[in-house]
């Protein structure tokens, strides 16, 4: 378990979520945390040991820099900074022995794996995580994930700003802004998880959150 901000930097963001939600920032900058490292800092606390990060996305950055190496990033996507090996043809079948890891990540992006993937990859989740190992989900409140997608498109439009992973590779068919509550630990429920909770991110007001389960 690591914790990447201090008490009193959390309570700094929480009186600023609403101007650090707007201007969506990448890096942490004016004593701020951004949203990145925000939901970084949440599951970094539930992560135990070696982690598999799923949709890892650009330089593999959960696991490279905040886990400081302890773990495997892996993506469809060729993004910026991944390298050979992170970067998976069928991402249906992760390429790791029965448990290997401590932790499974998949942080803010369930959603885009097509709705007819969702359980085979949880799924493999839970193969490749040893006996007692733990998956964590985090996903924001609907209305806000429409909204934020909608404004990181318009900044990347506008000002060029590299932020919208989503129109840098398309959102493919299959694939929601969003899912519900019940759809997440309906998923992980089926897959076997178990002694499931969610827990909401304070210093973002409660509108986003991270399940957890357990093998």
């Amino acid at each position: 378990m690591k914790q990447l901000r201090s008490r009193k930097q959390e309570i700094i963001d929480t009186l600023t979520f609403p101007f650090r939600a707007i201007t969506i920032f990448e890096e942490d900058r004016w004593g701020l945390s951004s949203l990145r490292t925000e939901r970084f800092d949440y599951v970094a606390r539930e992560v135990s040991g070696y982690c598999l990060d799923v949709g890892c996305g650009r330089n593999n950055i959960f696991i490279r820099k905040i886990l400081k190496n302890q773990g495997k990033g892996i993506d469809v996507f060729a993004y910026e900074g991944l390298k050979k090996g992170e970067v998976l043809n069928d991402i249906t079948h992760f390429p790791f022995p029965n448990k290997s890891f401590d932790s499974v990540t998949f942080i803010a992006n369930l959603n885009h794996v097509p709705v007819h993937n969702r359980d085979t990859e949880l799924r493999e989740a839970f193969r490749v995580l040893k006996n007692g190992g733990n998956v964590v989900v985090t996903m924001g409140n609907p209305l806000i994930e429409i909204l934020v997608h909608k404004l990181v498109a318009f900044y990347t439009l506008i000002f060029h700003a590299k932020v919208d992973m989503d129109s840098e590779r398309g959102m493919k068919e299959g694939e929601n802004y969003y899912l519900r509550k019940s759809e997440i630990l309906s998923r992980l429920e089926k897959a076997g998880f178990h002694q499931l909770a969610t827990k909401r991110f304070f210093s973002q007001w409660g509108l986003n959150s991270l399940y957890v389960g357990w093998k």
